[in-house]
């Protein structure tokens, strides 16, 4: 779970950078699509990590709703890019962004809805 959601931050961070590429070079569109590829599997990767970290009757279900909650941020993500919808799609990476460095913290200190899954 937390080489899941590490990744994952990574991966929404250099989505950042691709996305500065996109607005000032040519070629970052392309960089920018093939980020977003990447960000969706990892999220994917991190809802199966949830799932196999959770054992029924031995911990929360939190994890698992957090990281469903983020594969409906991702999707929705995704969905505004190809629309173009740029006055959306970069605060909402801005938030997912945030929202993965919390999760990364809440993993690597024990705390909240991931104590048990960190153990």
């Amino acid at each position: 779970m937390r080489v899941a959601i590490t990744v994952q931050t990574v991966a929404v961070f250099v989505q950042a950078i691709t996305a500065g590429l996109l607005l000032s070079s040519p070629g970052g569109g392309a960089l920018h699509k093939a980020g977003a590829y990447g960000v969706f599997f990892v999220v994917l990767v991190h809802v199966v990590a949830a799932i196999v970290g959770w054992r029924p009757g031995g911990g929360s279900p939190r994890p698992i709703l957090y990281a469903v909650g983020y594969l409906v941020l991702a999707s929705a993500q995704v969905a505004l890019g190809i629309a173009g919808v740029k006055a959306v799609h970069v605060p909402l990476g801005v938030l997912m962004f945030g929202m993965s460095v919390l999760q990364l913290v809440w993993i690597r200190t024990g705390r909240r809805a991931y104590g048990a899954a960190a153990a």
